[in-house]
This record gives C-alpha cells, structure tokens and sequence, in this order.
C-alpha cells in the first residue's frame, strides 16, 4: 500500500524553509511537505507563473503586490485562523507604538485585508492576503577595528555605504527590491538626493539615483554584489570587503564560526530597512489539500517554530505563545535585548551566542519600533529593475 499522508508543495526561501521545520511540521500533523527552495527573486517568478506547482507560497509581504494582482494567490480566512487575535499590531496596523511614525515602503498592513472589490488595505476585514510570520530589521555590518576617528565619533548611518573610506571593500545586496533601498537610503543620508518618497522612487528619481551610483561603480567604489548569504559570508570572513548590507541570516554564520565578534551590526540613524514575512495559497489549493494548508498555517502561530526562528534571529507575529517554547535566558536575549546570562544554542543545537554577549539593537521593541523603510515593489518596479540590472552588471 503506498503512503495516503497529505501532501503539502511549499515555495519559498532557505530562511524559513528549514529541515528541522520540515520534520517537527510532517510529525506533529501527520502530513508530507515537499520543499521548493529557490532564490528570492526565482521564488517570486515561479509563484507569479506557477501557481499549480506549489500550494503554499513561503516569501515576504512586499511579493505580494506582484502576486495579487495576476490572481495566483487566494484570500485566507482568519476565521480559519486559531490564534489570528494574538498576532500583534505590527503588520495589522504597521507599527507596534502608538507614537511611532509608519514608515515609507511596503508597509505589511497595507497589504493586508482584502476588499470587498478585492483590492488590498489596511481596512479590517475577514480575508487576508498573506499570514504574517517571521520578521525582522536589516541594515549594514561593518569592521569597527577600521573605523577611521572622524566616523567613530558619529551615529551609524546609510550614509557610511557611500563613505570614501571604504572605497572597494563594500558588498551591496543584489535584489532590485532590496539594494536600491539601501543605496536609497545611503543617498539620502548623504544629502546627495532628497526622494519624496523612498519606499516608492518615480522614474526621474530612479534614473537620478543609477546616474550618480553609476558615478560610485566608475570609481570601483563597489568590491561585490551578493545574491545569497553565503556569497557574502565569504567575503566578509576572507577580508575581502569591510562593510556589507546585511541579512540576519549572514549574522548567524558568523556567530556559528566566531566570526562576528570582528564585526558590529549597525543601527542607522535613519532607521532599519524592515521586512515582513508569511504564507500564502495558491490559487489553485482546494478541497483537503486546502484544509491540510491551514492546519500548516495554524501550526506555524502554536509556538514551537516561532521559537525555532527565535534561535536564528528572527521574530514571529505572536512572540507570546513562543515564549513558552523558549527558555528565559533565550527570550531575554532575543526578544528583550539582555545579555546572555549563559552561553545560548542555535538551530542545529550548538553554541550560537557565547555569554554575556548582547544582541545588536537591543529588544524587540528597540529593533521594530525603529524603521526607517519597509522593502517594497514600487510602482515603477520593471522600470527600476532594467535600470538596476544596467548598474549592477
């Protein structure tokens, strides 16, 4: 007799799409899941494309706004939802204080609830385009040994990414939705462009920004473009670059090979660059199959993977019922920004964070409540790509 066990296609990214996930998932619901890793951009366009290979879809909120509107994606229910009311404010309603200022870019909550003319917004409704999960804040790493007098007594800021300094040791992120915020954000900062919106450049801005970066590449400014972690993990540990826009992601392969004590994680003036991520249904899941993926999504909210992305820097939407999968000296470190009180494990159960050793950024609260821009599609997102490619080639 062959094996009758439902069957779940996840497309996504190696960031949440790990095999310790995969083996606690399939034995706690009794399902198969079935893998499809690719690159972020890859992921996108198979998701765009192909909605009848995959039926969950594993990416970040930002995607969506390519996703929508082809219609590969369906609405979920948060009816569906076990623990919708614990998911907390931050992609609900795009902030976590109530003082703090929403910023620019793909901000998850207005992207979230579905319209009754099926649009997207930030007006509640019952159906929602993407589960909100993992998130967290990226900026820059940089060596602080090299750190010339005149930047040691000055904030971090994006405007460092542009510093003659480190001319030809700098690595910049690949993704045309991803790079350009960082470069963005390290113009404005250096006062060599004024956007009137960030998180959404009109042409004219895009074609004033790749003028003067094309100015910095003239100048070999640029050591590297990286597309994965890895790629970038080497050229920091080899000193091959100095100062490099950065993914959580790279911050743990460091620490698992004592590496990131040479190099500190910048909190930027101007803010983080955040992002938000989720699952999504294919338009093309139904019946069983439909209902075994919201078991995988409700599974995901019950704590046990949250702590799991915990271990690896990484946030959930409702930290509570985490906690309760983490010890204290685990949550105190990741989520409330204390020094380990005693040496702490990753993922794969070895050492990760040495003792007393304190958490780049602080809290949760610290790290959330301080954004400068969410990743974005911008509504010149084709445009912006061509011109990218153009500048990173």
């Amino acid at each position: 007799m062959g094996d009758t066990k439902p069957k779940l296609r996840i497309l996504g990214t190696s960031v949440t799409l790990i095999e310790k996930i995969k083996l606690r998932a399939e034995q706690d619901l009794g399902i198969q899941l079935e893998y499809i890793i690719c690159d972020p951009q890859t992921a996108q366009q198979r998701a765009i494309l192909y909605p009848d290979q995959y039926d969950i879809y594993d990416h970040w909120f930002h995607s969506i706004d390519l996703l929508w509107p082809v219609l590969s994606i369906q609405p979920i229910e948060t009816k569906r939802i076990k623990y919708w009311n614990e998911i907390n404010d931050l992609p609900k309603k795009g902030k976590l204080i109530k003082e703090q200022k929403i910023a620019s870019g793909g901000v998850p909550s207005k992207r979230l609830y579905v319209q009754d003319n099926g649009t997207l917004s930030d007006k509640e409704t019952q159906l929602i385009s993407m589960l909100p999960l993992t998130h967290n804040v990226d900026s820059f790493i940089y060596s602080p040994k090299l750190l010339p007098y005149g930047l040691n007594q000055q904030q971090e800021s994006w405007s460092w990414l542009l510093n003659p300094h480190w001319a030809g040791k700098i690595a910049i992120q690949n993704d045309a939705a991803i790079g350009v915020l960082d470069l963005a954000m390290a113009l404005q900062a250096s006062q060599r462009i004024e956007f009137e919106d960030i998180g959404n450049l009109t042409v004219s801005e895009i074609d004033q920004m790749t003028k003067v970066l094309m100015e910095y590449k003239q100048l070999q400014h640029f050591k590297h473009f990286w597309s994965d972690t890895s790629q970038v993990y080497q050229l920091l540990s080899s000193g091959q670059i100095n100062l490099a826009s950065i993914w959580y992601t790279t911050i743990i392969e460091l620490a698992k090979t004592q590496k990131l004590t040479e190099f500190k994680v910048a909190r930027p003036v101007e803010g983080y660059r955040a992002w938000f991520g989720g699952l999504a249904l294919s338009r093309n899941v139904s019946g069983r199959t439909k209902d075994v993926a919201y078991e995988y999504l409700n599974w995901w909210l019950d704590g046990w993977a949250g702590a799991v992305m915990a271990r690896q820097g990484l946030y959930i939407s409702n930290p509570s019922r985490s906690r309760n999968f983490l010890r204290p000296e685990e949550w105190d470190f990741w989520y409330m920004g204390k020094p380990a009180s005693q040496d702490l494990l990753g993922v794969d159960d070895e050492i990760l964070i040495p003792q007393h050793h304190t958490r780049f950024g602080g809290s949760y609260l610290e790290r959330m409540g301080h954004i400068g821009v969410w990743n974005s599609i911008m509504d010149e997102h084709n445009y912006l790509v061509r011109k990218w490619h153009g500048f990173v080639k």
